[in-house]
Order: C-alpha cells, then sequence, then structure tokens
C-alpha cells in the first residue's frame, strides 16, 4: 500500500482537476473531454480497443523476441572476438540512432503491401535492438578479472568459461536491457503502426488515426489509456521476471 497509494492518490487528484476543469470552463468536447468521457469511450469501445491492444500486444512481442535473439546472438558472437566487436559496434549504433520514420518506406516495400504486421513486427524489433544488443555484449564483459585469471589457472574451456562465468555475470545487465526494450518494443510498433499508414493491422495506432481523423477526441484518448496500460503492465512482467531471476541467482 505504502508503494501504490501515493501514485493513485496523485492520479485520482489529477484526474478530479481535469474533470471540474472541463466543466468550470467549458471545454469543446472535441478539444478536451472530461475524464468521465473518456471512462464512457472506455466501456463503449471495450470490445474493438481490446482486440486492438491484442493485436499490438502481439505485435510487439514478436518485435520483442527478434530483437533479443539477434540483438543476444550477436553480441554473443562479437564478444568472443574484439576486431568483430569494433566492426560491428558502430553499425549497431547507426542503426540505432535512425529514425524508425526514415526507413518505414523500404520495409514496406520490402514486407509487401499485403504484410503490413511483418513490416510493423521489423521496425519495432529495429527499435528494440540496440538496448538488448548493448546490455548482453556489457554484461559478458564485466565479470570479474580475478574470477577470469581463476578461470584460466584451471584451464577451463571457452564453453565453461561462458556458462559457469560469463552468463552469471551478463545477467542483470541482460534483464536491464531487456526492460528497455519491451518499452520501446510497444513504441516501435506503435510508430511503425502509424508511418505504415494501412489499417491493415488494426493495432491500437490504427484507432487513434481514424478516431483523430472523425475529431473523436475521447475515444483517441481511450486508446491511449489502453496503450499506456498495456506498457505498465509489460513493464511490471518484465520487472517480475527480473526480479526472480536475481533472487534465484543470488
Amino acid at each position: 500500500m505504502t508503494r501504490f497509494l501515493p501514485p493513485l492518490l496523485l492520479t485520482v487528484m489529477l484526474l478530479a482537476v481535469w474533470e471540474l476543469a472541463c466543466r468550470l470552463l467549458h471545454v469543446p468536447p472535441w478539444f478536451l473531454p472530461p475524464p468521465s468521457a473518456v471512462a464512457a469511450a472506455l466501456i463503449r469501445r471495450a470490445p474493438l480497443l481490446a482486440a486492438s491492444a491484442a493485436t499490438t500486444f502481439w505485435m510487439a512481442l514478436q518485435a520483442l523476441a527478434a530483437a533479443g535473439m539477434i540483438g543476444g546472438g550477436l553480441a554473443l558472437a562479437v564478444s568472443l572476438s574484439r576486431p568483430a566487436e569494433q566492426a560491428v559496434r558502430p553499425l549497431a549504433v547507426a542503426l540505432q540512432v535512425t529514425p524508425v520514420v526514415a526507413i518505414a518506406p523500404l520495409v514496406m516495400i520490402w514486407a509487401g503491401l499485403d504484410h503490413a504486421d511483418r513490416a510493423v513486427v521489423a521496425l519495432a524489433a529495429t527499435v528494440a535492438f540496440f538496448p538488448l544488443f548493448s546490455g548482453v555484449l556489457t554484461g559478458l564483459k564485466s565479470a570479474d578479472p580475478d574470477l577470469e585469471r581463476l578461470f584460466d589457472l584451471y584451464g577451463a574451456s571457452p564453453v565453461q568459461r561462458l556458462i559457469r562465468l560469463q552468463l552469471p555475470a551478463a545477467l542483470p545487465f541482460m534483464l536491464e536491457g531487456l526492460r528497455v526494450a519491451a518499452g520501446l518494443a510497444v513504441i516501435g510498433a506503435v510508430v511503425a503502426e502509424f508511418v505504415s499508414g494501412s489499417g491493415a493491422t488494426q493495432g491500437l495506432a490504427w484507432r487513434l488515426l481514424e478516431a483523430g481523423n472523425r475529431l473523436r477526441t475521447a475515444d483517441m484518448l481511450a486508446a491511449l489509456v489502453c496503450l499506456m496500460v498495456m506498457g505498465l503492465l509489460l513493464n511490471a512482467a518484465v520487472g517480475r521476471l527480473e526480479r526472480a531471476a536475481l533472487r534465484r541467482l543470488s
């Protein structure tokens, strides 16, 4: 209760101020609807928003899995060779700093207009790639030097060194990278669906575009609430996984 009560009270207070301001100042509903109107939109459009949220969530999970396999596997491979790391890291950074909106048209062409969901997953995976790659690579290089020398003394093989020393040392960095990448995967999926301009995926981003084009601001805010809840749940799930893994490791 001491953990959740302060943010809950603050949220209730902000919602109350928002509601009163909209009613007392007679703010037009198309400009800023009161929270009661947003709640009504959530209830009215609950089945549609739930289906769209499930679509966006599934694409974000696919992107996170793809980013984990590619980023983690690539980090593991280049950690074995200093020249390989020096060659790959600048390319990974270049991919990270390239805006997703700039490469979205190319990915849409490569994936095909009939497979917009593949393009969204690929773009979201691109956004989530770097935190996982960087976290795994940094973690694999963070092993205690004294333990490294001890493994050398006992003639440990590279596989034994990796499994018994490097991976346990890298676990906290991997989990932190996963936490960051989970949020970025959701953001990337939404942005990619915006940029794709296709309603084929029917995710939450499409609901935002649909409501915005019709000036249904309450429906837009309802979709945003679904996005925030989805992001919070995913973050909480990753945090729980992180605590369980670290507790078992210790």
